[in-house]
């Protein structure tokens, strides 16, 4: 091993907004707020999710660009699970298949929420 999962870094123009986001999407409470840079996690000692403040963001063009990677959210009810993150400020993007629906964050980062 040479090293340890410490986070995965998000960019986006609005830190605060996109970690709140986040938060409520995914239950993780802040564990780290600066004006540039927000840290979302289960606590401050463990891996987490960050968001870093870049000025000149621009989301891919889904589905014509890649995303390059982006979160598979588990959830038990698709329907209801996508209502939710659409009044947290998501919009529903085209594709999706049996068992996922795609969304992008409000940053424009898209992201699944996933049910078998």
């Amino acid at each position: 091993m040479i090293g340890r999962w410490h986070g995965l870094v998000i960019d986006c123009p609005d830190p605060r907004a996109l970690a709140e986001f986040y938060e409520k999407l995914l239950g993780m409470v802040r564990v780290q707020d600066e004006p540039d840079w927000v840290v979302i996690g289960d606590a401050p000692d463990r891996p987490g999710v960050a968001f870093a403040r870049v000025k000149t963001w621009r989301p891919p063009a889904w589905p014509g660009e890649s995303a390059h990677m982006h979160f598979d959210v588990r959830v038990d009810d698709r329907e209801a699970a996508g209502e939710k993150v659409l009044a947290l400020g998501a919009r529903r993007l085209e594709g999706g298949g049996e068992t996922f629906d795609v969304y992008a964050d409000p940053a424009g980062h898209p992201f699944c929420l996933v049910a078998w």
